[in-house]
């Protein structure tokens, strides 16, 4: 995960790199937050998922102008655009700004993390190649459940939908940790957006089906269960 500052003003710089470390600090979230001082050192680096990006910058740089050149370029990194005047929010709307923030409340910065972290998991796709060697595009927003049988492995999808694929549970399980997947018990890796209801030794899924918790995972399912409903939850 990166995520990238261009603020001219030092003193805002180090406030809003702080800010962003804080957060993913606070959230366990791994992530790599580099900050420049000017749209021109941030450009010849253009490296970024997320980007905090002041409108106005020294030298008569144009923080609309440098997210055209993104946007032109091909860049999927979402802008978070940073000022001091609240009346050129509207001007974000024409390159699709993903939040303004107005830098008298820096505290918006936990909301506009949030929701990126949220859209960045709904919008992520990972690839599986199934039994037939055809390789088939699973978007995590739609997968319910990951299941072990044998040395095959099935993907459950929210609709019924299912894909029997190649692959080792407990890899399969450290790649989609840091999207709101937890392996359960040893044959289950559950979407935790999906789970209705826990009770002392299992949870429910939104389609009913009740999977038990293994006891070595109990506490830290719990954990990081209320963590992603406190953070994500509807």
């Amino acid at each position: 995960m990166k995520i990238c500052i261009v603020e001219d003003e030092a003193v805002w710089r180090d406030k809003i790199r702080a800010s962003v470390e804080k957060y993913c600090t606070d959230q366990n979230i791994s992530a790599q937050v580099n900050a420049f001082g000017s749209g021109k050192e941030f450009m010849e680096n253009a490296d970024a998922e997320l980007l905090f990006l002041d409108i106005e910058l020294a030298d008569g740089e144009d923080g609309f102008r440098i997210a055209e050149k993104l946007m032109d370029a091909g860049s999927q990194c979402r802008i978070c655009f940073l000022t001091s005047h609240a009346e050129m929010a509207r001007c974000g709307y024409r390159v699709n700004a993903f939040r303004y923030i107005d830098k008298k409340y820096l505290e918006e910065m936990d909301e506009a993390l949030d929701a990126f972290f949220k859209t960045r998991i709904q919008e992520r796709i990972i690839s599986c190649k199934d039994t037939a060697g055809i390789w088939r595009r699973i978007q995590l927003s739609e997968l319910l459940l990951v299941e072990t049988n044998g040395r095959k492995l099935r993907y459950l999808m929210r609709d019924g939908r299912e894909h029997i694929c190649e692959g080792r549970i407990s890899e399969t399980a450290k790649g989609l940790s840091a999207f709101g997947f937890f392996y359960v018990q040893r044959s289950y890796i559950v979407n935790l957006k999906y789970i209705e209801s826990v009770n002392s030794h299992e949870i429910m899924l939104c389609n009913g089906l009740r999977i038990a918790i293994g006891r070595v995972h109990s506490r830290e399912f719990r954990k990081e269960f209320f963590k992603w409903r406190m953070l994500f939850g509807d």
